[in-house]
């Protein structure tokens, strides 16, 4: 039986990809989601409550059904149930700022093939070369906090920290894991370790959420310098792709003899396949490398599980957190003898 004659839909598809994007910030940013739920019984409804024309909804319609964002509810329209969830501003869990937060780089992409040619000076983080201040991290974590807050909850169902007296957050951001054990653990102290512009940010988090009594938030290049003695629980969650190999080794390296004997170590992380062939979140993160001339390069679960046990932590194990995006990975420093 022969093979059948290869075609270019699959490469046009690609090409198009940028348009589904473009579909979903535009409906972000218009609140149509938000439309659809409150007035979705029409065409004619779901235009005057956005208060466009009726051809440009019915243009909306057809994308958003062809992406399977809205489906059809008799003679109307629903949300998909996660868009129902994360996409409709009054719902509680509203993560539109952080889907959309990616329209900033919308440029940045458009020239990957301009910038792979780059060799300019490397940049450590991520996109942070693109200038970083206080207003940037503002925007960066208050688009991030709702769905770190979510993330932290499910971390703290399946971690039991019973029992452990003080957490360093890596990179805590706007402090969400912090934020989220000290609710769960009174007698739990936690530090937000993270860049000086970042800090005031998880300050600004952390008396809103009421904690202050437990967390604190200091300014830290965790890449070099030196952590806080003491701790017996480590963190470091979503930046994993930001960085080499032999950064993670490192860092992984400074945690372990900062640990108190006993002390565990956690990573929740952007890691590929070992075969380097997906998922497509994390694959798509180690781009940043070459969009932004950073030091970001893929990880494996292989490769995390040598940066633990090079280090010296025992009990290495790496699971799944978050399906095709975050893999979690575990270790313990040995006990005194």
């Amino acid at each position: 039986m022969n093979e059948a004659r290869p075609t270019t839909v699959r490469l046009q598809k690609l090409s198009w990809a940028f348009t589904q994007s473009a579909v979903l910030f535009a409906a972000i940013e218009a609140d149509f989601f938000s439309a659809v739920s409150s007035h979705g019984k029409s065409i004619e409804a779901i235009a005057e409550a956005l208060s466009i024309t009726e051809q440009n909804t019915q243009r909306m319609i057809v994308a958003l059904l062809t992406l399977d964002l809205i489906e059809r509810d008799g003679e109307g329209f629903r949300n998909a149930p996660d868009v129902e969830r994360f996409l409709v501003t009054e719902k509680p869990s509203y993560a539109g700022k952080w889907v959309h937060w990616f329209h900033h780089q919308w440029n940045a992409w458009g020239e990957l093939g301009q910038r792979l040619q780059s060799d300019g000076p490397e940049a450590t983080l991520g996109f942070y070369n693109e200038g970083f201040t206080v207003a940037h991290a503002r925007r960066y974590h208050e688009a991030t906090a709702s769905v770190g807050r979510g993330a932290a909850r499910k971390f703290l169902r399946e971690v039991d920290l019973t029992g452990r007296r003080k957490l360093l957050d890596l990179g805590g951001g706007s402090g969400a894991y912090s934020i989220e054990a000290a609710k769960r653990y009174p007698e739990l102290t936690a530090v937000v370790l993270d860049l000086p512009e970042v800090v005031v940010i998880s300050r600004e988090f952390i008396a809103e959420n009421d904690v202050s009594g437990q967390v604190t938030a200091e300014p830290c290049d965790f890449t070099a310098d030196d952590f806080p003695s003491g701790a017996d629980v480590i963190l470091m969650n979503s930046n994993l792709p930001q960085y080499s190999g032999e950064i993670i080794q490192l860092v992984v390296q400074k945690a372990f003899d900062a640990l108190a004997p006993g002390g565990e170590m956690h990573i929740c992380g952007e890691m590929v396949n070992e075969d380097w062939d997906g998922p497509l979140i994390p694959a798509m993160c180690t781009i940043h490398g070459a969009l932004f001339n950073s030091t970001a390069l893929p990880h494996t679960p292989s490769d995390c599980i040598g940066y633990f046990e090079q280090a010296g932590f025992q009990d290495v194990k790496v699971r799944e957190f978050i399906p095709d995006i975050l893999q979690h990975i575990t270790g313990r420093k040995p006990d005194k003898a």
